[in-house]
């Protein structure tokens, strides 16, 4: 069974709380265990920064921290070491960076533009998806479950998430366990495999 586990839920629903929970049960089990948090936020605006800077204070002073905000597959592949577990905080925030960088500029409805976009969604999400099933040591993947509610208005925001949804269902296959967090409860089960 893969070490790996998936941890969806909505907006403040406790899923970077048990990841991190998940990750001081790795650390108490051996002195040669260690934990790297990769993060993917990027600070774009000042609410966003105080996002960062909240995380950064509640976090544990012995999780190492790496910031990927686009290159996932490159960030997950540095980190080789057996005894470490990987906590990525968050799926969501990738998917967005990478889908939507130029979110709310005038100059993005060129065709151009969006083909180069994904294309670009494309090898990064190939890269991190065989970096991820080559992976050995466990890793935890906190994601935002955003595909139950209204569908968002405008292409761009519909597309990240649909593939935001595809990717959780990839990722699942290359996970033995999948968590949805709801009012800070886990309800966790195997993965089913389907191939």
């Amino acid at each position: 069974m893969s070490p790996h586990h998936l941890i969806l839920g909505g907006q403040r629903s406790g899923k970077s709380r048990h990841a991190e929970r998940l990750a001081q049960a790795w650390l108490q089990r051996s002195p040669q265990h260690g934990v790297t948090v990769v993060a993917t936020a990027m600070a774009s605006d000042e609410e966003m920064r105080a996002r960062i800077a909240r995380h950064r204070l509640d976090r544990p002073a012995q999780f190492d921290v790496v910031e990927a905000p686009l290159d996932l597959g490159g960030a997950l592949r540095g980190l080789g070491d057996p005894q470490r577990l990987v906590v990525i905080d968050c799926l969501t925030l990738w998917v967005t960076n990478v889908l939507m960088p130029m979110h709310g500029a005038a100059d993005v409805d060129s065709r151009t533009d969006t083909d180069a976009v994904l294309s670009a969604w494309t090898q990064r999400r190939q890269a991190f998806l065989a970096a991820l099933r080559e992976r050995e040591a466990p890793v935890l993947l906190v994601s935002n479950e955003i595909g139950m509610g209204v569908i968002p208005l405008g292409e761009d925001v519909r597309r990240a998430v649909d593939e935001l949804g595809r990717l959780h269902q990839d990722v699942a296959q290359c996970c033995g366990h999948i968590t949805l967090m709801a009012a800070g409860q886990p309800f966790t089960q195997q993965v089913q495999r389907w191939d």
